[in-house]
C-alpha cells in the first residue's frame, strides 16, 4: 500500500539555471535521481536504494521488476533518499545537469498523478511513486521519439521536474493542443496523449518541424519547454568547429 507523502517546503533559486532547495522537518525524506544533489546541511543523511520507497510492503521481486523497467529505458536502477535526522529544520538542494527551469507541482492538485518525459523527473517527497509508463498508442510507439516512454508520478505531495529554457503551463478544457514531441514536459490526468504524423509532403520534408507532433486532448494541465536538451545538443554539435573534415576530439 502506498504511503502518504511527506509534506516538504521548498524554494526555487535562480533564473536561467535554477536549483530547488527543499526544507526538511525532523524525520522527513525527499527522493531524487542519482547525482542531482548540489549541497545539503548537517544533520541530513542520504542512502541509495532500489525503488522510490513509496510502498513499505513492496517485496524484492516487485522492486526488481520496477527497477528493471527503469533500466531498459536508460534510467538509473537506484534513487537517493535524503533524510533529516536532526531536530531542527535542514535543507538539501537539487539541480539538473543542463540549463533550464525547475517546475514544482503539488500532485494533490493534478488528480494525484502526473506523466512526464522520462528525463524530466528531478526529486519528490517520500511517498511519491515514480514508475515508467509506456504509451500504448501505436503511433506513439513508432514515431513518438522522446514521447514514447514516459515517467508516471503518483502521490499527494510535492514533485519537482526540470525542463529546458522557459516553461509554459497550458490549461486545456476539452480542446486539443499540438506541439513538438521534444517540447512536452508533462501533463496531468484527464489528458489523452497521442502522436500524429504531419500531413502533406511539403510540410513533411521542408517544414523543419519533424515528422510527428504530440497531440494532447482533454481537460487538465500541460507543461511545455521552449528548449529541449536534444535540440540544444543538436545545435551545439552542428556548430562545433571541425578539423580536417572531423569534429575536434575525434580520433
Amino acid at each position: 500500500m502506498a504511503m502518504k507523502c511527506h509534506e516538504v517546503d521548498y524554494e526555487i533559486i535562480g533564473h536561467d539555471m535554477q536549483m530547488v532547495e527543499v526544507e526538511l522537518d525532523a524525520g522527513e525524506t525527499v527522493i531524487a535521481e542519482a547525482g542531482a544533489m548540489n549541497y545539503m546541511e548537517q544533520g541530513i543523511s542520504f542512502d541509495t536504494k532500489m525503488g522510490d520507497g513509496s510502498n513499505a510492503d513492496q517485496g524484492v521481486i516487485s522492486k526488481l521488476f520496477s527497477a528493471g523497467k527503469r533500466a531498459i529505458t536508460g534510467e538509473s536502477l537506484f534513487m537517493t533518499h535524503f533524510t533529516n535526522n536532526d531536530a531542527a529544520k535542514r535543507r538539501v538542494s537539487f539541480a539538473a545537469p543542463f540549463p533550464g527551469s525547475i517546475v514544482a507541482v503539488d500532485l494533490s492538485t493534478t488528480g494525484e498523478q502526473l506523466l512526464c518525459q522520462k528525463d524530466s523527473f528531478l526529486a519528490a517527497a517520500l511517498g511519491t511513486q515514480v514508475d515508467i509508463a509506456f504509451n500504448r498508442r501505436l503511433g506513439s510507439g513508432f514515431f513518438g521519439g522522446e514521447g514514447f516512454v514516459l515517467q508516471r508520478m503518483q502521490g499527494d505531495g510535492m514533485a519537482f521536474m526540470h525542463a529546458g529554457g522557459t516553461v509554459v503551463r497550458k490549461e486545456l478544457k476539452g480542446e486539443s493542443l499540438y506541439l513538438d514531441t521534444g517540447c512536452l514536459v508533462a501533463f496531468s490526468s484527464g489528458i489523452d496523449y497521442d502522436i500524429k504524423m504531419v500531413s502533406g509532403l511539403k510540410s513533411l520534408f521542408f517544414g523543419g518541424e519533424g515528422m510527428c507532433l504530440a497531440t494532447l486532448t482533454g481537460t487538465g494541465s500541460v507543461w511545455i519547454q521552449s528548449l529541449p536538451f536534444s535540440r540544444l545538443a543538436d545545435r551545439i554539435i552542428a556548430m562545433a568547429p571541425k578539423l580536417n573534415g572531423r569534429q575536434q576530439g575525434e580520433s
